[in-house]
């Protein structure tokens, strides 16, 4: 048995490194031939390793066995990456009308703005067989009607008119990366739908008939619970749907850390089996004639796992349900054949059975955190000599579960809550004891009174956690560590919940100390770092020197509840370290450039807004798709603060600060050419020139005004790389070593022109795109500039693919 758990752990190994590859190898096509060859040399090695006569031979054959597992971990994910990307949409179709037919398998989700689904498409050439639409509220048909998406059930077949692009979305450090969600879900493209025709109402097949299962009580729970706040809840924990939990809801839930709750995972499964299992054995024991057929205790757990895997099913088969349910299978297993089995061995064998069922798993949050809870747990029950009883039992296990659980949390969200273990306290019981189990009841069972109770004890439960959230204190944000600090802290957690006497113990108490108290590096006096943040078709810039952070514009509206400032900027500044702005910058209202301003001055502090031009009288509604790059840009509230006027000016920490306009520009169109325009100046003249969406007009008023004093390291190129602005003068003055421009990938303007871009290289500058290169990261220092994108500095094998 020790040679499994070494071989799994060199499995993981090397499937973990496939998935932080910049590329696939050529002979990923052929990864199966290595993996079977690299497991023939595991057999070879461990057979060789029992039969060494020395402890140095065997140590040898280990160590060659350990290298096997993990070339064969390495190479079976790369043949399966390679699968999965074959399945690509030829570039050639995207953006273009195309008309297919499939089926609808997924449960469709309300997102405000329309309809999203899985559609699994008939064999079409160039197109991938899964993809992810959005059908969106006035897009009807072809024409653009005015109108509201039909009610799509799961299992229905519908011919339909889309338009798909490949997978694509923010690369931003600190950000999620979309794309790598696609990939795990096997969801090789994205589109909308512009009309379509129904078909066959239901095509059969087994989980579409799970899925409109899942959709009926979806309706049912809807029906009897209307307008009430927390159905959202009850939903996801009856089924694994959580479009209804609101985003104020995710906050406090994330606050208070307990949202793993809501998360069906092993908790739910196991208390599902166990109580199912229970019953059934209890029941089992009262029949003889049962017992002497089959004893009650294998009974039991045979029906806990069916019942398991009933709900595992409802619930999606998400990644911590497949991990429990195949522990739970591993002991049922266990129990067939008469054998006891540890809890390490069947969490060995979780691990494994989950990589070879899905090699994306190590990119998924819910697989770190379920399998470092379990392994935390089986540390701090293992190896003492009297086992843990009672109350300061639950204790100790909330203790090592939270504290093992700190340095992923930092790793995948950047902070982790300081009120978990009060939350949990009272709300592990509460759902796992009380609502979960109404719930379920209620699923099976439609009785309004059920969930009338369940939807009571749910509201005190997040009146408690509110009051919780709402401390300074509840929620401990954490700048990304480098992967050795973050790896060392992940071991010395692990020592640091061992019994008192363990050697190292204390040294890792010591060195998680000085992974909370981590900073990363700021500039020196007179140098600055920007990042001109990948957020779609808008603009959002983050300026930061020796002690001082500046956001210059807060990205766009990506839907009537989301927006930029949520899902990128705040992301990255969390990532960053920065907890404050000490000025947030607006160039004009538009909603690409304004529209994340509301998330980011509702979690974290602004110390001053300086404004560009505002609107007068009502705001515009704004419309934006519910994707990165596909903003409906119109105006937003006005933003009101210090106004932007030309001659403002000043000074952090050796770098300069200057607007350069507007001062009462003519011409353009809506308030583009009053752009607050502002210029940051470093040690040894490194500038960059942030221009917002300024046009020609402005851009010569310009020219007229600073002349050769325009000229800039590096520059943001005015609207997006609009043919409205980089007039030849303006490009000519500014003689930029770096243009970037911020755009939407293949957004619907077109942005930038090749014109522009032509013009811009024949200045001399060289062109970096967010769109194509993600974030682009500029570090001025000590006179000279460097620029660079994500994609470059972080690529991966599924990166435009």
């Amino acid at each position: 048995m020790p040679d499994m758990y070494g071989n799994v752990i060199g499995i993981f190994i090397g499937v973990w490194l496939l998935q932080t590859t910049a590329s696939l190898s050529a002979w990923a096509a052929q990864g199966w031939i290595v993996a079977v060859s690299a497991f023939g040399a595991l057999v070879v090695c461990g057979r060789l390793r029992r039969r060494a006569r020395t402890a140095r031979g065997g140590s040898a054959f280990w160590a060659l066995g350990l290298a096997a597992a993990v070339c064969m971990g390495y190479a079976y994910a790369a043949w399966r990456a390679d699968a999965r990307l074959s399945d690509a949409l030829d570039s050639a179709l995207e953006g273009r009308d195309l008309q297919l037919t499939g089926t609808i398998a997924s449960l469709p989700d309300d997102t405000g703005d329309g309809v999203r689904f899985v559609f699994e498409s008939d064999p079409a050439t160039g197109v991938p067989q899964r993809v992810l639409l959005s059908w969106y509220r006035g897009r009807g048909n072809a024409a653009g009607e005015d109108r509201e998406p039909p009610a799509l059930q799961p299992g229905e077949r519908w011919r339909l008119a889309v338009r798909l692009k490949r997978p694509h979305g923010s690369a931003t450090p600190g950000g999620f990366d979309y794309e790598a969600w696609l990939l795990e879900r096997d969801l090789r493209a994205t589109g909308y739908v512009r009309g379509g025709e129904r078909l066959v109402t239901d095509d059969g097949g087994f989980m579409n008939r799970v899925h409109r299962l899942r959709a009926r009580i979806r309706r049912q729970f809807e029906a009897a619970l209307p307008d009430a706040p927390y159905c959202g809840i009850l939903v996801a924990l009856a089924i694994g749907d959580q479009a209804g939990i609101s985003p104020a809801q995710w906050e406090v839930l994330r606050r208070t850390g307990v949202q793993h709750l809501i998360s069906i995972s092993g908790l739910h499964i196991s208390l599902v089996a166990l109580a199912v299992g229970g019953a059934c054995g209890a029941l089992w024991r009262r029949a003889p004639w049962l017992t002497s057929r089959c004893p009650a205790r294998l009974a039991g757990a045979m029906t806990g796992l069916a019942a398991a895997g009933i709900y595992a099913l409802l619930a999606g088969m998400g990644i911590p349900v497949q991990r429990a349910l195949v522990m739970l299978a591993a002991a049922a297993l266990a129990m067939t054949a008469r054998r006891e089995t540890s809890a390490r061995n069947v969490l060995t064998l979780a691990l494994a059975v989950v990589l070879a069922f899905d090699p994306w798993a190590t990119l998924a949050a819910g697989f770190w955190l379920s399998f470092g809870a379990v392994a935390a747990i089986l540390l701090t029950v293992g190896g003492r000599v009297a086992p843990l009883r009672g109350w300061r039992a639950g204790v100790r296990l909330q203790w090592a579960i939270t504290l093992s659980g700190v340095p992923m949390l930092v790793a995948l969200f950047q902070g982790f809550s300081l009120a978990a273990p009060f939350a949990n306290a009272f709300a592990i019981p509460m759902v796992s004891f009380a609502i979960a189990p109404l719930t379920l009841f209620a699923a099976i069972w439609p009785a309004g009174w059920l969930l009338d109770l369940a939807h009571t004890l749910t509201a005190w439960m997040m009146a408690a956690l509110q009051w919780l959230s709402a401390s300074a204190f509840a929620l401990r944000e954490q700048p990304l560590p480098p992967p050795w600090l973050l790896a060392a802290a992940a071991v010395a957690a692990m020592l640091s919940i061992l019994p008192r006497g363990t050697p190292g113990r204390l040294a890792a108490l010591a060195l998680l100390g000085g992974f909370f108290l981590w900073q990363p590096d700021r500039p020196r006096q007179g140098d600055f770092h920007a990042a001109v943040l990948d957020v779609g078709q808008g603009l959002a810039v983050h300026v930061q020197t020796a002690s001082h952070d500046l956001l210059y514009d807060s990205g766009p509206l990506y839907g009537s509840a989301s927006d930029a400032g949520e899902r990128v900027v705040l992301p990255y500044l969390r990532a960053r370290g920065v907890s404050r702005l000490d000025a947030t910058v607006i160039s004009h209202d538009d909603a690409d450039h304004a529209g994340g301003l509301h998330s980011v001055q509702a979690r974290i502090g602004i110390g001053e807004i300086v404004a560009g031009a505002e609107t007068s009288g009502p705001a515009a509604k704004a419309k934006a798709n519910s994707g990165p790059g596909n903003a409906y840009v119109t105006r937003i509230e006005p933003v009101r603060g210090t106004p932007c006027v030309s001659g403002l000016s000043w000074h952090w920490d050796g770098v300069d600060f200057a607007v350069l306009a507007p001062k009462t520009l003519p011409g353009g169109r809506r308030d583009n050419s009053q752009s607050c325009v502002l210029r940051v100046s470093g040690a040894g003249g490194v500038s960059l020139l942030l221009t917002g969406d300024l046009e020609s007009s402005g851009e010569g008023l310009l020219v007229a005004m600073q002349g050769d004093d325009l000229a800039s390291t590096a520059v943001v190129a005015a609207h997006h790389g609009s043919r409205s602005s980089s007039s030849l003068a303006f490009v000519t003055a500014v003689r930029a070593q770096v243009a970037i421009f911020s755009a939407g990938y293949r957004n619907r303007y077109g942005h930038p022109h090749p014109q522009v871009l032509a013009r811009w290289e024949g200045a001399g500058s060289h062109n970096l795109r967010t769109d194509s290169g993600g974030t682009v990261l500029l570090e001025a220092r000590g006179g000279e500039m460097t620029a660079e994108g994500w994609r470059t500095v972080a690529p991966r094998y599924w990166h435009g693919r």
